[in-house]
This record gives C-alpha cells, sequence and structure tokens, in this order.
C-alpha cells in the first residue's frame, strides 16, 4: 500500500498573514484527509448530531459506499385478532339447582305413571302411595312424560365438576358463550359444547431446534418455556392450536436471536435470553397466551459442523493459554530487572540488559512448562 502527502493552497483572495497549506493523506484504499484534523490546537467546535458513519469505497474497485449502523432487529407486525373475542364469564348455576331439577323431573314421571295406572303394585307399596285404577296412557299423561323427562335430562345432564387450573370455554353453534372458572358442583347449560383448557402455570422443554451463534454457525438447541393461558377464548377459538403456535414461535425467534454457546462472555446468555422472551411474549400475546421467560438450556453444534467447531474451540483455548502465561512470564522478567537495577544491585550496559532478559524469559518459560524463544 503506498501513500502519498500532497500539499494544496487556499484560493487567492484577502487573507491575512502568509498562506496556510492543508497537508493531505492519501492512500489507495482510503480517500483524503487533512492532516490539520488529525492534529490540532484550536478548541473543539460545538457538538454536531451523530449521523450514521460512511464508509468511503476504494478506489478502483467500483465498490458502493456503505453505512455502519447498529445491529438490531427489525421489528415486525404483531398478528391481530378478533377484538371482540376476549373472555367473559358464563352463565352457570350451582350443581344444587341441577340436582333439583332433575328430582323434580324424576317425581313428575312417577306420578304420571301413577296417575295412568301403569306403576308397578311394588312400587306403589314401597312408595306407600294410595290404590287407584288409572285413567290409561292418552294425550295428557305422554305430554306429562315428555315435560317431566325433559326436566330430568336438563337437570341431570348439565352438571359438570369444575377443578382448579382448569376451565370451560363454552360456544352455542360456533358462538362463543362464555367460560367457566370456577370449581365445584355446578349446572351448564347441556346444549352448549364443552371445551377444557388447562390454564394453569406450565413449562414445556423443547427439543433440539435450529439456531445459529453470532457467526452464524448451525446450532441445535434445547429451551424451556414457561407460560400460562391468560384469555381461554382467544386462546382456544382465536388460533387453532396455542400449543402448537407457542413452539413455532419459539423457533421463529431462535432463527432470529443468535446463541451463546455455554462458556461465552458473561451476561450474554441472559441478554439472548431476554431478547427470545421478548419476542416470544409479543407474538403470543394476542392469542392469550402470557409467556414469562424462555431460557435456553443446552446448545450444542450441529452434527456437520460439531467437528471442526470442536477443533476451533481448542485452538482458541490453547492461545489463551498461551498468551496468559506469555503475559505473566513478561510482567515477571520485566519486574525482575527493575528490582535488580533499583536497588543497584547490578549495572547492565544494553548488552547485558537483553541477555538477562533472555535468559530470565527462558527460565520463567520453562519453569511453567512452556518452550523458550
Amino acid at each position: 500500500m503506498t501513500t502519498t502527502t500532497s500539499h494544496t493552497s487556499e484560493p487567492d483572495g484577502p487573507a491575512e498573514g502568509p498562506a496556510r497549506h492543508a497537508r493531505l493523506i492519501q492512500n489507495e484504499s482510503t480517500t483524503e484527509i487533512p492532516v490539520h484534523l488529525l492534529f490540532r490546537d484550536d478548541p473543539d467546535p460545538a457538538p454536531v448530531p451523530l449521523k450514521p458513519a460512511v464508509v468511503g469505497r476504494r478506489q478502483g474497485t467500483g465498490e458502493q459506499p456503505r453505512l455502519r449502523r447498529p445491529a438490531a432487529l427489525t421489528p415486525r407486525p404483531v398478528p391481530q385478532v378478533d377484538p371482540d373475542l376476549v373472555e367473559r364469564p358464563a352463565r352457570v348455576l350451582p350443581g344444587t339447582a341441577g340436582v333439583l331439577a332433575g328430582a323434580c323431573g324424576v317425581a313428575g314421571c312417577v306420578a304420571t305413571s301413577w296417575w295412568a295406572g301403569v306403576l308397578p303394585p311394588l312400587a306403589v307399596e314401597a312408595l306407600r302411595l294410595p290404590a287407584h285404577a288409572g285413567a290409561g296412557l292418552g294425550m295428557a299423561q305422554w305430554a306429562t312424560y315428555a315435560g317431566a323427562g325433559a326436566l330430568a335430562l336438563f337437570g341431570f345432564g348439565g352438571l359438570a365438576r369444575g377443578r382448579t387450573g382448569r376451565a370451560w370455554v363454552l360456544d352455542l353453534f360456533g358462538r362463543y358463550r362464555g367460560t367457566v372458572r370456577r370449581s365445584g358442583l355446578l349446572w351448564v347449560n347441556p346444549l352448549l359444547l364443552r371445551r377444557r383448557v388447562d390454564v394453569r402455570l406450565r413449562h414445556w422443554r423443547s427439543e433440539p431446534v435450529p439456531a445459529t451463534d453470532a457467526h452464524g454457525v448451525a446450532l441445535r438447541v434445547v429451551v424451556l418455556v414457561v407460560w400460562r393461558v391468560l384469555d381461554t377464548a382467544r386462546a382456544t377459538l382465536g388460533v387453532e392450536d396455542h400449543e402448537s403456535y407457542l413452539r413455532e414461535c419459539v423457533e421463529a425467534a431462535l432463527a432470529r436471536v443468535p446463541v451463546v454457546m455455554p462458556g461465552g462472555p458473561r451476561g450474554a446468555g441472559d441478554a439472548a435470553a431476554e431478547v427470545l422472551t421478548r419476542l416470544v411474549t409479543a407474538e403470543a400475546a394476542p392469542v392469550g397466551l402470557e409467556v414469562f421467560s424462555v431460557q435456553p438450556l443446552r446448545a450444542e453444534y450441529d452434527p456437520e459442523v460439531a467437528a471442526a467447531m470442536h477443533r476451533r474451540l481448542i485452538a482458541t483455548l490453547d492461545a489463551q493459554h498461551r498468551a496468559s502465561v506469555l503475559t505473566s512470564v513478561v510482567d515477571s522478567v520485566e519486574d525482575t530487572v527493575t528490582r535488580l537495577t533499583m536497588r543497584g544491585l547490578v549495572a547492565l550496559d544494553d548488552y547485558e540488559r537483553k541477555v538477562l532478559v533472555k535468559d530470565l524469559t527462558v527460565a520463567f518459560c520453562a519453569g511453567r512448562g512452556e518452550t523458550g524463544p
């Protein structure tokens, strides 16, 4: 790479004192940089608003200038669901009401049978009913049978047992009618379709999911997701399967966020988990899911690149170890030579100092199991 220095003078015009020449530094890979901007004694001017830094193009390559922008995730549109689809409590009755209605229906059927004279004698004696000849089964008796039987069916057929941590989403002919979160014996309209939803705090440990690290190397990551159903109406009716939807949201977030391998920079793993949690929360909130955390548990390289990355990791660790040992040796040699000189124990010229430094370096390296230079 060649570097040239050129001189340019100011344009003709009135000036005080001798003309000031601006020295320029120019080479084949950078644009012209005035030297007086690098070394100047005048005070700093007023601050200028920061703008994206422009990297100059290389001469003769036809490369276009590039902007240096901080790496950031491009926001994506949040999915929308029906704004009217919001969880609301359903109308239910206590279980005693259903039991009472069913008992009344059964009693009506027995009384109608006794009225028609078709009740067996053993039943009459057991119920201690007076003897009755009966008028037979007519239109009135059949109508009474129908009403009493319907009351018994509705009374006993609507009985349900609510459990803590479970909810029912009710709909009638495809229309949302409410959610039942109560526990105990309840009576629910038997014409309504019930869909049971688990609203407890849940965690999901995923299978190995494809991901990448900060350098774009393929990884297989296992994540732990802590979540729960917040809006049962949207989770059940707003999406086909909310559990599958959550899994796909996690996979989509892992495709956008680089994952840190174990043993990486301190705090980088927590930052990646925070970004993952924020992305998955934004994707799952519109369908009634509340995500508390998305934490990578285990990360390993893809089998296709695992061997190569293992060798690279070993080489990196070895280089770091050698650098730390070399730094320790240099500091020890410097401290030894400085102490000998400052205390006046030896008087060394440049040649003797170089020999002493070399001997001490070899001795310290040999003592630490390293080969001397």
